[in-house]
C-alpha cells in the first residue's frame, strides 16, 4: 500500500498533515499552525518543562487499553504523533469547570507567573492517569522536568498530591472507548509518510519496510525519541532533508526476558524497560533516573543512547561493564556484536550504511556479581555526566574473580579500563591493590578538558571512584556479617 499522511487526534479531532516542514516539532506546529498558546516554549531543549503535552497511545500488551504519557513538545517532531492522541493544555477544561488537577492548582494557590504552569498542569494530568493518589515520590519524579522561575515547587507539589480518586469523571474517561477505536482505525492505516520543501519524514511499521527504506535511501537520519537529534533543529538550526522514525516499527517495541538475558528492542523508551532492568541492577535503575526528566525518558531510547555514539551517554559504559551485546540489521542480514565493539573513534561506530541498531541483549544479574554505577555531573538530575563509572565485579574469598570496568567521559568513545581491570583481577581485593588500580587508570586513559570538567579533574574522580567502590563494597560486606549474625 502506498504511504499516507501523518494522522492523529488532537483531543477528539482527526487531524491530517501532509504539507508541512518534516523538521517542524509539536512545539511550532501548536503555537506557529494551531495557535494554541497554552503551550509554552521556554528552552527548546527539553530541560524546562513548560512546553509538555501528554500523548495517548494503544498499549503494545493490550490494543483496547491507553497509556498516557508526558513528553517535551520541543524537541519532539510532529511526524512522531502518527497514529495518537495528543492532549494540551487547552482541552482539559471540563465544559465551564476545570479539570481536578488545574483546580488543584488554584486551591493551593500554586500558580505564580503562571508561565510553567500549563507544563506542570500537563505532567500533573498524566501522573493522575495512571495513579489518581500519587504519594510524595512519585509527584516528585513526575514534576523533575518542570521548572518553576518563581521557585514555588511546595504548592505546585501539594497541588499534584491531592487524589483524584473521588473526582468526576473527565472528558477523556468518558470518551475512552471512542479514542480506542479511533486510534485502532489509525493503526491499520499504511505508514506515514511527510514530505515538503525537498524534506521528508517516513514512518515504517514493520521492520522489513524500515530494512527497504535504509536500503532506497541510504541517507536517511533514524529518528526515534529524538531526545537529542532535536537539538541540532532547535539549537544548531540544522535541517534533515530525510527522517525514519522508529517508534512504530513493532519489531523495535519489544522487551523480552529469557533465563539469562532481557532483549531491549532499540525503539523502547526508557521509561518502559527501566522496571525491568531495575528489577535485575537496582543501581542501574537509579542511574536511569538521572539520565533525564520523565517527559525525556518517556521519548528516549536504549537505541538512541547507543547509536548517538556520544562519549558521554550514560547507559553505554553501564551495557559495556555488563558484556551486554546488540544486533545490527542490513536488509535481511542480521549480525550480533559486544556493545564494547560498537565504538571505534569519537562518533564513529561499526554501523555500515543502511544498517540499523534492532536490539540490545542485557545479561540478567547472577550471585555473588555486583555492577556498581557512578555518574558524576554538575546538577544531580537531569545532566550530562562529567564522567561515568560503571564497575562489574565479583568477589569471592577477597579474591576478585569477575572485573569489567568501563567509564564514560574519560575518553573519544566509552571504553573499558583494561590496565585498571589487570591490576585487580585474580587479586586480593585490598586497599593497596586499588591504589595500583588507581594508577594503572592512567595508562587506559588520557583525559580531556571542556565545559564540564578539566582533564586533571576527571582523572581524579576516576581514580576516587575505584576506591569508593572498595569501600562501599568492603562496608556492604561488614553489614552482611551484621545481619547474619543477627
Amino acid at each position: 500500500m502506498p504511504a499516507s499522511s501523518i494522522r492523529f487526534l488532537l483531543n477528539n479531532e482527526i487531524v491530517t498533515l501532509d504539507n508541512i516542514d518534516p523538521n517542524i516539532t509539536l512545539l511550532q506546529y501548536l503555537r506557529e499552525n494551531r495557535f494554541d498558546k497554552g503551550t509554552k516554549e521556554g528552552c527548546a531543549s527539553g530541560d524546562c518543562g513548560a512546553c509538555t503535552v501528554v500523548v495517548a497511545e494503544l498499549s503494545l500488551v493490550n490494543s483496547s487499553e491507553l497509556t498516557y504519557k508526558s513528553i517535551n513538545a520541543c524537541i519532539t517532531f510532529a511526524g512522531s504523533i502518527h497514529g495518537k492522541q495528543l492532549i494540551t493544555v487547552e482541552h482539559l477544561k471540563q465544559g465551564a469547570k476545570l479539570h481536578h488537577v488545574q483546580q488543584s492548582l488554584v486551591d493551593n494557590h500554586a500558580s505564580q507567573c503562571g508561565f510553567c504552569t500549563p507544563g506542570f498542569v500537563m505532567s500533573s494530568f498524566a501522573l493522575h492517569k495512571k495513579t489518581h493518589k500519587p504519594n510524595r515520590e512519585e509527584v516528585v519524579e513526575a514534576l523533575a522536568g518542570n521548572l518553576c522561575r518563581c521557585t514555588g515547587y511546595r504548592s505546585i507539589i501539594d497541588a499534584a498530591m491531592e487524589s483524584s480518586e473521588n473526582a468526576e469523571e473527565d472528558s477523556f474517561a468518558q470518551h475512552y472507548r471512542q479514542t480506542v477505536k479511533q486510534l485502532n482505525d489509525l493503526a491499520q492505516l499504511p505508514s506515514a509518510q511527510l514530505s515538503c520543501a525537498g524534506r521528508d519524514y517516513f514512518s515504517p511499521k514493520s521492520i522489513d519496510e524500515l530494512a527497504q527504506r535504509l536500503i532506497d535511501k541510504p541517507n536517511s537520519t533514524l529518528v526515534a525519541g529524538g531526545t537529542d537529534l532535536a537539538l541540532s533543529v532547535t539549537q544548531n538550526l540544522a535541517t534533515i532533508e530525510r527522517l525514519v522514525y522508529l517508534g512504530n516499527v513493532v519489531e523495535l517495541n519489544n522487551i523480552v526476558e529469557t533465563a539469562d538475558e532481557v532483549i531491549i528492542g532499540s525503539g523502547v523508551p526508557y521509561s518502559q524497560f527501566t522496571p525491568v532492568l531495575e528489577k535485575n541492577y537496582p543501581e542501574l535503575g537509579e542511574m536511569i533516573e538521572r539520565i533525564g526528566s520523565m517527559q525525556v525518558r518517556n521519548n528516549g531510547t536504549l537505541g538512541g543512547n547507543i547509536g548517538n555514539a556520544s562519549p558521554i551517554g550514560d547507559m553505554p559504559p553501564a551495557l559495556i561493564a555488563l558484556g551486554a551485546q546488540m544486533t545490527l540489521q542490513c536488509g535481511d542480514k542480521v549480525r550480533k556484536i559486544a556493545v564494547e565493539d560498537y565504538f571505534t573513534a569519537y562518533k564513529q561506530t561499526l554501523l555500515e550504511k543502511s544498517e540499523f541498531i534492532k536490539d540490545i541483549f542485557i545479561p540478567k544479574a547472577q550471585p555473588g556479581k555486583i555492577l556498581k554505577l557512578y555518574k558524576i555531573s554538575k546538577r544531580l538530575d537531569d545532566d550530562i555526566s562529567a564522567v561515568l563509572a560503571a564497575i562489574f565485579i565479583e568477589v569471592e574469598n577477597n579474591e576478585v574473580k569477575t572485573l569489567r570496568i568501563s567509564f564514560g567521559g574519560m575518553a573519544g568513545i566509552p571504553m573499558r579500563a583494561k590496565q585498571c581491570e589487570a591490576a585487580l583481577l585474580a587479586k586480593p581485593f585490598t586497599q593497596e591493590n586499588i591504589a595500583a588500580a588507581q594508577q594503572a587508570l592512567t595508562l587506559d586513559f588520557k583525559p580531556m578538558s571542556d565545559v564540564r570538567a578539566s582533564d586533571s579533574y576527571r582523572m581524579k574522580v576516576a581514580q576516587n571512584l575505584l576506591l569508593k567502590c572498595y569501600l562501599e563494597l568492603q562496608n556492604r560486606k561488614i553489614e552482611t556479617r551484621v545481619v547474619n549474625y543477627a
